[in-house]
């Protein structure tokens, strides 16, 4: 019973489900941040706030755990200070501020709240003042003071003449025919407003941030005898244009109007939904090489890429950009939205000239720069904001440039620029073929290479994958970064050079001088048609200095005895492939002869039982070959071991005996076998 009293809340709590708690439902983020501005405030006294001010500016923003301890708004410094949480004032020789604002109409709470200019243009309407002090219920999203003193002079003209009209529908755009609190304003809603029913936007970010037609809410959840009040930045106004009516009028989206149309992208940008559109402006168009551009505007499928790429999936509002945050676009790919002081950012440029011109389906920031993605990029256009531009260099040196930029499905296997630190290779024949090499016949994509699969180049090689557990190798070359995927190639960048395997291992050895006495042995030993055939072997090479470095009586002795010598060499040989790449920090590979060799990598130096190797990656047909300057040695058994092998044995013939001792007495033909084993058990 006591378990079950124990059990009953979380069982509640798992019926009510994420949303809801036994303690009510789940705090909106605008809460959450009020809330940890509490807690920080809360060694002043009761209902203190702690708030971030940006220095030499009169913004304020309550504060969320990392911007406590970052100290930065949009990276700009910011000071602490403490007043009173919405709802609450000081009271005179008490601590903190204990007692709630008092409860009067709408009209007066405006004063109590800071917002007395829109006091002021409510008196000059002469029709909303007894509105806003009768009965009802209503919210008003007040701007503050300094929005209305922000206003351009010809602006707050026009609303206070026009007999009033004009400053009537205005304020009236401001209000909602019922009271909304904090906790109902959720991302995307709209708000049906008392001027001729339009909508207000309300967007409510993960950071706390809400914003009303992109105005950020300064102090909200101010309540009246009739309503709410909530203090905003900005004096807003109606929306009427979708996000394609706006790229239809402004003269500065001539170039983006013919590519929208081009696309089919105008019934997205005019359709339900809220969206960010990042416009590119025509001076952002012209910045573009004339070819680069021609290009994708004459192909529909990477055209729309290109449009995707800057039209993110919900509506974000400059002011609710405090830090970096990633945002993902239609097109997948993910931009870095940030700030810097009053400028945004996208991928820690500043490139957004005009910002928040609200349509009813979203809204736009004007950016002078093109967003291009990869998926609308050449392999030319990929490799050079990559670490490959000196490999891509030699390809086209080599008369490869056209598999490039042309629409041919290719993977370049490109090799970072620090491979060739010591220079470039000179451009051959031999040269060419191996760059061809590093071309891949189709377009590929590292997430669906298996072990064990093969690719063909424009060269004619098959080359091989391995999949290892921190890394994916193509023969000696192993993936160094995430791909790069264009209009038609894909981009690998790796970690070396690729050798193709030019035969297997034992024409691997057969053709190098430093491994004819290794042939030798092999050959002795009768290993030869099993390094010959089909297979995966990981081979540590003895040079001829490893053989002629051990004492000669021992090597004699060794080269005079095949069974030994057959044991030594097979401990010599792993049973899988493993390139340098794939070793990690110690890999235990278990060879043919049983036992297990331990291959480690430190320093991009590869040792095998603590021996450093001489040369790595042989690249042959069956294998992998390494090149090391010692004859390896199979480990001892110790004299525990073979007893615990010993005692292994003896049981399990005891166990046989006992068996056959019960069926020998019911089988004469089983005695015989009986006695057998009862001479082992002896011996």
């Amino acid at each position: 019973m006591a378990l079950l009293v124990r059990l009953l809340p979380l069982a509640l709590a798992l019926a009510l489900g994420p949303a809801a708690t036994l303690e009510g439902p789940a705090k909106s983020p605008y809460q959450l941040v009020l809330q940890h501005s509490r807690l920080r405030g809360r060694q002043h006294g009761p209902n203190v706030c702690a708030v971030q001010k940006l220095i030499g500016t009169n913004k304020k923003y309550f504060t969320n755990c990392k911007q406590w301890y970052q100290r930065k708004i949009c990276g700009k410094s910011t000071v602490i200070s403490y007043e009173c949480c919405p709802g609450y004032e000081k009271v005179p020789g008490e601590k903190g501020c204990p007692a709630a604002l008092p409860l009067s109409n709408l009209y007066e709470t405006l004063g109590i709240v800071g917002s007395t200019t829109t006091q002021l243009y409510t008196d000059r309407t002469e029709k909303l003042r007894p509105e806003m002090e009768g009965p009802g219920s209503f919210t008003i999203f007040a701007p503050s003071n300094e929005a209305w003193a922000s206003l351009p002079a010809e602006v707050l003209d026009s609303l206070v003449s026009n007999v009033n009209i004009e400053l009537l529908n205005a304020l009236r755009y401001h209000m909602v025919n019922r009271r909304v609190l904090t906790d109902e304003l959720k991302h995307g809603m709209a708000l049906t407003s008392m001027y001729q029913n339009s909508g207000i936007q309300i967007h409510h970010y993960p950071n706390g941030i809400v914003t009303v037609n992109c105005a950020r809410l300064l102090k909200a959840d101010h309540h009246a005898t009739n309503g709410v009040v909530h203090l905003i930045d900005k004096v807003i106004s109606t929306v009427t244009n979708n996000i394609q009516q706006i790229i239809e009028i402004e003269d500065t989206f001539e170039t983006l109007r013919a590519a929208v149309a081009a696309s089919g992208l105008n019934t997205v940008l005019e359709g339900d939904g809220q969206f960010t559109l990042l416009a590119p402006t025509n001076e952002a168009f012209e910045k573009i090489p004339a070819e680069t551009l021609n290009r994708i505007l004459g192909d529909p499928e990477a055209l729309r890429d290109l449009l995707n790429n800057h039209i993110l999936k919900s509506a974000m509002c400059a002011e609710a950009i405090v830090a970096g945050m990633s945002m993902e676009t239609l097109e997948g790919t993910t931009l870095e939205v940030g700030c810097s002081g009053d400028m945004l950012t996208i991928n820690g440029k500043a490139i957004i000239s005009n910002k928040d011109i609200l349509a009813t389906n979203g809204v736009i920031h004007f950016i002078d720069e093109l967003l291009i993605p990869d998926s609308a990029k050449t392999l030319f256009e990929l490799a050079a904001e990559s670490d490959v531009s000196t490999a891509v260099d030699l390809f086209r040196q080599a008369g490869l440039g056209t598999h490039l930029s042309g629409k041919e499905r290719l993977t370049l296997l490109a090799p970072m620029n620090s491979i060739f630190k010591d220079g470039t290779p000179n451009i051959d024949s031999h040269t060419k073929n191996l760059l061809l090499n590093h071309m891949i016949k189709d377009q590929l994509a590292s997430k669906y290479l298996y072990h064990g699969q093969t690719l063909d180049t424009l060269g004619g090689k098959k080359l091989r994958v391995f999949v290892y557990r921190n890394s994916l190798c193509i023969e000696n070359s192993c993936i160094a970064a995430h791909d790069k995927r264009g209009r038609y190639g894909t981009l690998f960048t790796m970690d070396r050079m690729l050798t193709p395997p030019m035969g297997t291992v034992m024409d691997v050895l057969k053709g190098d001088n430093r491994f004819s006495m290794l042939v030798a042995a092999i050959q002795s030993a009768g290993l030869t048609e099993t390094l010959n055939r089909e297979g995966v072997y990981t081979v540590f090479a003895p040079t001829n200095e490893a053989f002629q470095a051990m004492p000669p009586e021992e090597l004699n002795k060794l080269l005079g005895n095949a069974k030994e010598l057959a044991n030594i060499l097979k401990y010599h040989i792993g049973d899988e492939i493993l390139v340098s790449g794939g070793i990690g920090a110690l890999v235990r590979l278990k060879s043919l002869q049983g036992d297990k060799l331990e291959v480690s990598s430190k320093n991009n130096i590869v040792s095998v039982n603590k021996e450093p190797v001489a040369e790595a990656d042989i690249m042959a047909t069956n294998g992998v070959v390494y090149a090391i300057s010692s004859v390896l040695q199979p480990p001892a058994v110790r004299p525990q071991e073979r007893g615990d092998e010993l005692a292994d044995s003896a049981l399990d013939i005891f166990k046989q005996a006992s068996a056959y001792s019960r069926a020998a007495q019911t089988s004469v033909k089983l005695a015989p076998v009986y006695q057998r084993l009862l001479e082992r058990m002896k011996h």
